[in-house]
């Protein structure tokens, strides 16, 4: 085998190594016709449309994942369509932004917010009394209730959870932004190192 003959061979798999680590990545995340038909975003009409939305590039997955965890933590209602609209507005990936609301579940609810209560209670300095216990354990647990009454039931646990959750929703966000922009990098860069060992030899 002739040396172009090995180039251009090398050439040749770089494209299906790209592909299939990106193909790993798109089977974690909702289709994008299962998206674009979800009556959560459709209401964006055309705007849903822009190519920038759908591409996986660093950037735009970096701060899809940020959107869809701070509405996922922030909010237990309407988490897709205001992560959807935040995405189409900063144009990021909305494969990404809508499938990272599901950090939160009925099963992630219940220590998410406890913690979340925790925190709001050491930096707002208010006490928990039995009332805002029983309170939050109703918002963890009947959270996909209808919003006025949710929003009720937040009331009734007061300061400590609604600073304890934007603290935690902000705080997540842009980690996940960073993380996403490093690992990316890292990715990159190891990639770079192997071409380059390669073309050695």
């Amino acid at each position: 085998m002739t040396m172009k003959q090995s180039q251009e061979n090398r050439s040749r798999t770089k494209p299906a190594k790209v592909m299939g680590w990106r193909a790993k990545l798109r089977r974690l995340l909702p289709s994008a016709d299962a998206v674009r038909r979800n009556r959560w975003v459709g209401w964006l009409g055309p705007a849903i449309h822009h190519p920038r939305l759908w591409h996986l590039n660093r950037h735009g997955v970096a701060l899809g994942l940020a959107i869809g965890l701070f509405f996922g933590l922030m909010i237990p209602l309407a988490q897709i369509p205001l992560s959807a609209a935040a995405a189409v507005m900063l144009r990021a990936n909305l494969l990404v932004a809508v499938g990272s609301t599901l950090i939160t579940n009925p099963f992630t609810f219940p220590p998410l917010y406890f913690l979340a209560y925790r925190l709001g209670s050491f930096l707002t300095g208010e006490g928990s009394s039995a009332a805002a216990q029983v309170a939050l354990e109703e918002v963890a647990e009947e959270a996909t209730m209808l919003a006025m009454s949710w929003v009720a039931k937040v009331l009734g646990v007061g300061k400590p959870l609604i600073v304890g959750l934007s603290v935690v929703a902000t705080v997540t966000a842009v980690l996940a932004y960073f993380a996403v922009l490093g690992l990316w990098r890292l990715y990159v860069l190891a990639e770079w190192r192997r071409r380059h060992k390669a073309r050695l030899r």
